[in-house]
């Protein structure tokens, strides 16, 4: 019968076990010297090798010949163990015996000796699925057991685990597996098989197990089995239904070209080749958070990357957005994949988020709006976008006789019609000046009490706009808005503004998501944070 390639190469010693090497040698050390606890706590992700310590742990301190912590696994006590055939190590699955009456069976039949090795062990896997009741009838047993009784519990959510269970274990938490460390075991694997994996295909299987050796391992059984030839990181990609490197390569840039014409050619093929939608949204928003990464912190952001995109690749592609498009991308991608178990067709959903990364102006939301003015900034900053100044208007064009009506040709006829009053031109937003809003702000807090004081900070919730007359504070949320907006608070704001300005000044409050409800408010926001746009735009 055949056996999955997990249990055939489970690791038998504490040496095999990959990545975990701080824990297998406090183990190895606490039986080679003999000073074992009696509960042991394993805690941490899937795949990280906690069962596999734990029977390893059982066999050892059962051993009758132990190699330097390590079970020898050829004695008597070791192969009965190993076998599952010895009565005094049990392996209970507490997901399916969770019950109270399940404790009390195993608490009442804990107390015997064992009949067959030197230590009764308990191997409790998924301990955070007992309920209250059973971690209570646990609890005396484990905290005062008998001297042939070790307790093992294995958990992937500790925060389930009562308190009162904690402390009366020794912990032990196993990390993640490194990318590394889980593509070197899948080579030794597969070269144990004989397996022509190669390299780059074992470093996409690593990467696809997400720190979890078992799942590495389990991709590869599934890829071999159904390879006539080598492995490659094609075959992985197709065998495994996802649309790989290239693909999402191409995608992101036809996002960053906003070439949506060529996204949903893209999206085409790998749907009628029949790839997992959920798999490449997935990638795509992988990517995305690593190019996310590599624009905030360059050189220190290799280390983070999942592996989807080399270095190169990553920061070559990482140049043609903003931050604030790498954001929006990341949070759209989510809340598409979020809504995928709910959604009646996900290629459609897909299609339109695929549609609103290509055109961030279909959209007037906060993120779509700050994603075209974070565009915008970097191109100015890099150069790739210069800006002139609109030429300036003749003063025919301003003075009093445009705005003045035609008067009759009969001068000696009565004007009976009133002369339209035409409406006061909006005044535009203007630059703040400096130093004005860290002084205004010195000169409220002095003034005001909390809560309000509070309100006014220089990175703060209230952020200003000057346009024309009147100061905008700009609230970040409702209720920032109604704490500031009352009579008095107006009343002292337009006072310390008048004076630092030099003339008279009202205020208004205003809430900032309403500044982003026209194209013109957009325009102003985009000068207010220091632009300086024109309006002509050239690209270089």
């Amino acid at each position: 019968m055949y056996q999955a390639l997990y249990r055939k190469y489970r690791p038998r010693t504490f040496d095999e076990v990959v990545g975990q090497r701080s824990i297998t040698q406090t183990l190895k050390t606490q039986v080679a010297s003999g000073r074992l606890s009696h509960a042991y706590l394993f805690t941490g992700t899937r795949g990280t090798g906690k069962t596999s310590c734990a029977k390893i742990l059982a066999r050892a301190v059962n051993c009758l010949d132990p190699v330097d912590g390590n079970p020898c696994n050829h004695c008597a006590a070791c192969r009965s163990i190993e076998e599952g055939a010895c009565m005094d190590v049990l392996e209970i699955d507490a997901a399916s015996n969770r019950g109270i009456d399940n404790i009390r069976s195993l608490r009442d039949d804990a107390i015997y000796s064992p009949a067959e090795v030197k230590k009764r062990i308990y191997i409790i896997d998924e301990v955070h699925m007992l309920t209250m009741e059973s971690f209570n009838a646990l609890l005396k047993i484990i905290e005062e057991p008998p001297e042939h009784l070790i307790f093992i519990l294995a958990t992937t959510e500790l925060h389930k685990v009562p308190a009162t269970i904690l402390s009366r274990c020794q912990r032990f938490s196993f990390r993640r597996l490194q990318q590394e460390d889980i593509a070197s075991r899948i080579n030794d694997v597969a070269y144990q098989e004989g397996v022509d994996l190669e390299p780059e295909a074992a470093r996409v299987l690593a990467r696809l197990a997400d720190g979890a050796l078992r799942d590495g391992v389990s991709l590869l059984d599934q890829c071999a089995s159904s390879a006539a030839g080598p492995v490659t990181a094609q075959f992985v990609y197709d065998c495994l239904g996802l649309s790989g490197e290239r693909m999402t390569h191409l995608m992101l840039q036809a996002i960053a070209e906003h070439d949506t014409s060529k996204a949903l050619s893209l999206f085409a093929r790998l749907y009628e080749d029949g790839k997992d939608m959920g798999a490449m949204l997935d990638e795509m928003c992988a990517v995305a958070r690593d190019l996310l990464i590599l624009k905030t912190a360059p050189q220190s952001g290799l280390a983070m990357i999942s592996g989807l995109c080399t270095g190169r690749e990553a920061s070559a592609l990482s140049g043609k957005f903003s931050q604030g498009e790498l954001l929006r991308m990341v949070s759209l991608l989510q809340e598409t994949m979020s809504g995928a178990s709910r959604t009646a067709n996900l290629r459609i959903d897909a299609e339109l988020c695929l549609i609103k990364l290509c055109n961030p102006a279909l959209q007037s939301d906060g993120e779509s709006l700050n994603a075209r003015l974070t565009r915008l900034e970097e191109q100015i900053a890099s150069g790739q976008l210069t800006v002139q100044a609109a030429p300036a208007k003749q003063a025919a064009e301003d003075s009093w006789e445009d705005e003045m009506p035609p008067f009759p040709d009969d001068d000696d006829a009565p004007m009976t019609e009133e002369l339209p009053v035409s409406a006061p031109k909006a005044q535009p937003a203007a630059q703040i000046p400096t130093g004005f809003w860290p002084d205004l702000v010195n000169a409220l807090r002095a003034e005001f009490q909390p809560p309000v004081r509070g309100f006014f900070a220089v990175n703060g919730p209230v952020t200003p706009m000057l346009k024309g007359d009147t100061l905008q504070l700009l609230a970040a949320s409702e209720m920032v808005k109604q704490m500031i907006s009352g009579a008095n608070v107006l009343q002292t704001v337009s006072q310390k503004a008048s004076a630092l300005l030099g003339r008279p000044v009202r205020t208004e409050v205003v809430l900032q998501s309403a500044q982003f409800e026209n194209g013109h408010d957009r325009m102003e926001d985009l000068i207010a944070r220091g632009s300086k746009l024109g309006d002509k735009f050239t690209l270089k």
